[in-house]
């Protein structure tokens, strides 16, 4: 792998872009001109013209869509018709589903979505925890991407995309419960963590867990992941989608939240897993917890919720480059070691 093609210049993909290019042969693709200097080139275009990306991806060895969910499913399918690699941030279900489709035909590249925070890090970290065990009993994960300095009801602001934000908030959520894999609502299964002497909810979100229902069905009797946030979000929420009947209209409550809560410098990113089990005869419990801050990468200030998503899409991309993950096929992220995740120069950021 040599050149990579990197879609979208947003927050996270121009940060994603920046941190291949120390390594690999880096091209951005935008409809936009970047607003600040970058050290590769990017190619002004509109992402949904399906005959610019039959035109482009081809010439490269993969591609990294750090596009909007809705937005995945074309660039993927003309990086498995090209036989090049592909990777994406998606919590999208089913865009990976349809993904995992194609995957099963036969793939000559690796196709790799849901390699972000979450669905990404955070079942790489609950697996790495998981393996520790003889027989496993939980997998309880959580993470939140919040301002470290809350305002207004909410407590929220929207340092990711909006539309990724609504479509987890409103898609039903993979879960194992009493030993069962099945659905649950997004917003219910409403709890109450205490980090540090802060108060935090968490609530059940979409996609946080990849394909992880399927990897430990018939292996646990509980698996969940829930997003955290400061107290009384998962209520207003509730009220805005349900009650005003807004989950009708995504489009117009993406707008009124990204006007309302921009996002803010200063955030934090939390990332929590607990397992418990048998090791051997003995019940005992294990634990992951970060809370991981803004970083200075190249003299340029990045926010938590950007670096720590673009560093681990970065890492696994760094992993098929070095032969450390399978070369072709899809790929999940329970199947990625911890450590040597953590051993690429971009996993690195984590310890």
């Amino acid at each position: 792998m040599k050149s990579i093609l990197v879609i979208g210049m947003g927050k996270v993909g121009s940060l994603v872009a920046t941190l291949l290019s120390k390594r690999f042969e880096v091209k951005g693709l935008d409809k936009q001109n970047p607003t600040t200097e970058l050290p590769f080139e990017v190619i002004k275009g509109d992402v949904s013209d399906k005959i610019l990306l039959e035109k482009l991806i081809p010439q490269f060895d993969a591609v990294v869509s750090c596009m909007p969910y809705n937005l995945n499913l074309t660039i993927a399918q003309i990086a498995y018709e090209s036989g090049k690699h592909y990777f994406d941030l998606t919590e999208d279900v089913p865009t990976t589903t349809a993904i995992r489709e194609m995957a099963a035909k036969g793939s000559k590249a690796v196709l790799a979505p849901q390699c972000g925070l979450a669905p990404g890090l955070i079942g790489i970290v609950g697996a790495d925890l998981a393996n520790r065990f003889t027989k496993i009993r939980d997998i309880e994960l959580r993470v939140g991407a919040l301002p470290k300095y809350p305002n207004g009801l909410l407590g929220y602001s929207f340092t990711w995309s909006p539309a990724g934000v609504i479509n987890e908030y409103l898609n039903d959520c993979e879960v194992i419960h009493n030993g069962e894999k099945k659905l649950v609502s997004a917003l219910d299964g409403l709890e109450h963590i205490n980090i540090e002497g802060n108060e935090f909810e968490a609530f059940s979100t979409s996609g946080g867990l990849g394909t992880m229902c399927e990897t430990y069905e018939g292996r646990v009797d509980t698996l969940n992941y829930k997003t955290i946030r400061y107290p009384g979000h998962g209520k207003l929420m509730k009220f805005l989608l349900y009650e005003l009947i807004l989950k009708n209209r995504r489009e117009l409550i993406e707008e009124i939240l990204t006007e309302a809560k921009p996002p803010v410098q200063e955030d934090v990113v939390y990332v929590y897993a607990v397992v418990e089990g048998w090791k051997n005869q003995s019940l005992e419990r294990e634990e992951f917890y970060r809370a991981y801050s803004p970083k200075i990468i190249d003299g340029k200030h990045w926010r938590a919720i950007s670096w720590t998503t673009a560093a681990s899409i970065v890492a696994v991309v760094e992993m098929v480059a070095d032969g450390k993950l399978p070369q072709n096929g899809f790929i999940k992220q329970e199947e990625i070691d911890f450590t040597k995740f953590l051993e690429t120069e971009t996993g690195k950021f984590f310890l």
